[in-house]
């Protein structure tokens, strides 16, 4: 059974992402008012602004939590060109009696790009502090933090070239294969075969390669991209945002004789939004129920049947209403849902799902 809370955020602008740290106990927000707004899950479940600043000169286009093993640090991206290192700070104050207050200091300012910085990402936990970026210049950046302990610090490590001006990014968050990245444009101009592609690290040498490009599946621009935590699959799991959201597995081939891997793109499903633009997804811990969000002003879960067939299990209105549609006959070989807001990070209260999913 899942439900809703209304939350009266006090930003005074569109609200662009909405992100849950690693225990889904407190989340982040963003907005084109240039503020990030920081709200905590208090002992009775209700959810308490305890943060806000103004963040950047532009409108904030993503907000993102690092892994708690790195302490309390944020990363944002805006318009003005910029990506700022957000890292909280705990003061202990006496005002009769023993108490503390907390604020957000910026650490670091990364000023590489030369046009508005679409999005950012921390790596996952086992790759240690990095970040990837991506921007409307066509540019994918991977920063590391040498020092965990001296935030100050991010040397830009990698620019790789995309050749197109990218919207959206995601880390593969699998243990057992290389890292890797994948990219994603909403630049209407270009042609469907440069939508989505695909970079792998490579040992020898330490660099990395664009390693595929995702041909004839996407044809619209591409808004977000995601995916799927992998607890044991063989293949991986993707989400894409786009006038619609495809489903996409990538198999794993073996590799070819420069020792990169090769993929297998298979499409199991596509998830029609009515005409909806989708503006965002993201998966729960497990990879077996993914969230969307489209320009409706509805958030939909949607989840596979044993046979493979999608179909959208619970739907949140924007006037607080939760609907469960009809269950969907299963029939095999017959990919099908019905989905369809902007901001979105809806797997948040799932404690042990995140928990799990790191071990």
């Amino acid at each position: 059974m899942f439900t809703s809370k209304k939350l009266s955020a006090s930003h005074k602008d569109l609200i662009h992402d909405v992100s849950y740290d690693f225990y889904g106990r407190r989340l982040a927000t963003c907005s084109s008012d240039q503020t990030v707004q920081v709200w905590d899950l208090d002992s009775d479940e209700q959810w308490k602004p305890t943060a806000q600043w103004k963040s950047h000169s532009g409108s904030v286009w993503r907000v993102t939590w690092a892994h708690p093993e790195f302490g309390q640090v944020l990363a944002t991206c805006s318009f003005d060109r910029t990506v700022a290192i957000w890292e909280e700070q705990v003061n202990e104050r006496k005002t009769g009696q023993s108490s503390s207050e907390t604020h957000w200091v910026l650490k670091a300012s990364l000023v590489d790009s030369r046009t508005s910085v679409n999005d950012v990402k921390f790596a996952p936990r086992h790759l240690g502090l990095m970040l990837a970026t991506c921007s409307s210049d066509g540019k994918l950046r991977i920063y590391e933090a040498p020092d965990v302990m001296n935030l100050s610090q991010w040397p830009l490590m990698h620019v790789l070239s995309c050749k197109i001006g990218t919207s959206c990014l995601s880390w593969n968050p699998s243990r057992a294969h290389p890292p890797m990245i994948i990219i994603g444009t909403d630049d209407p101009s270009q042609a469907a075969t440069t939508h989505i592609q695909i970079f792998e690290f490579s040992g020898d040498p330490k660099k990395w390669i664009n390693i595929h490009s995702i041909v004839g599946v996407v044809f619209e621009p591409v808004h977000d991209i995601a995916f799927a935590p992998n607890l044991g699959r063989t293949h991986h799991i993707l989400a894409i945002a786009s006038k619609d959201v495809d489903i996409i597995h990538l198999v794993p081939e073996g590799t070819d004789s420069s020792g990169h891997t090769k993929l297998e793109v298979r499409t199991p499903a596509q998830l029609d939004h009515k005409g909806s633009q989708v503006w965002r997804v993201e998966w729960n811990v497990t990879g077996t129920i993914l969230a969307t969000a489209a320009d409706d002003g509805c958030i939909r879960l949607h989840k596979a049947n044993y046979q493979g067939t999608w179909q959208c299990i619970s739907s949140f209105h924007g006037d607080g209403s939760v609907s469960t549609p009809a269950p969907i006959p299963p029939l095999a070989g017959t990919p099908s849902a019905t989905s369809s807001a902007t901001a979105l990070s809806a797997m948040g209260n799932s404690h042990l799902w995140r928990e799990l999913g790191d071990l």
